[in-house]
């Protein structure tokens, strides 16, 4: 007999339990909470319920904190696994990250922080750099 919240004959599965089963959060409850906060979009629709409903195709985006996944599933799931069998439920459709920029570079004349202070080799230095005697 089929779980009460998955339909065998349309082959559906409740969003919460999927982002659960595809390793997107670490517990139901916060699966739960990530549905119903509006961060989540089935197909570009907004959802507000955790009991909605997706199927294999569908197009998920989720807004986590630091980044925005965008996940085609492939297979509902009947567990959660490990990484390599979650792996297998979704295509990952996200944008790359962006460069990470170097730091620049502290302007001549100054120290980078925690340096200590200057030897008096660096203050010679600095003196010829700024022009005194």
């Amino acid at each position: 007999m089929p779980a009460p919240d998955s339909d065998a004959a349309t082959g559906s599965l409740r969003i919460d339990k999927w982002l659960w089963y595809a390793r997107v959060t670490k517990s139901r409850s916060l699966a739960q909470k990530l549905a119903t906060s509006g961060h989540v979009r089935v197909n570009r629709d907004k959802i507000s319920s955790a009991s909605k409903t997706i199927r294999t195709g569908d197009v998920l985006t989720v807004a986590l904190d630091r980044r925005v996944l965008v996940l085609k599933i492939l297979a509902l799931g009947t567990r959660r696994g490990p990484y390599e069998e979650a792996r297998k439920l979704y295509e990952d459709l996200s944008p790359p990250p962006p460069p990470r920029e170097a730091p620049p570079p502290p302007p001549p004349g100054q120290r980078e922080a925690g340096a200590g202070r200057p030897t008096k080799r660096d203050r010679r230095k600095l003196d010829a750099l700024r022009g005194e005697d």
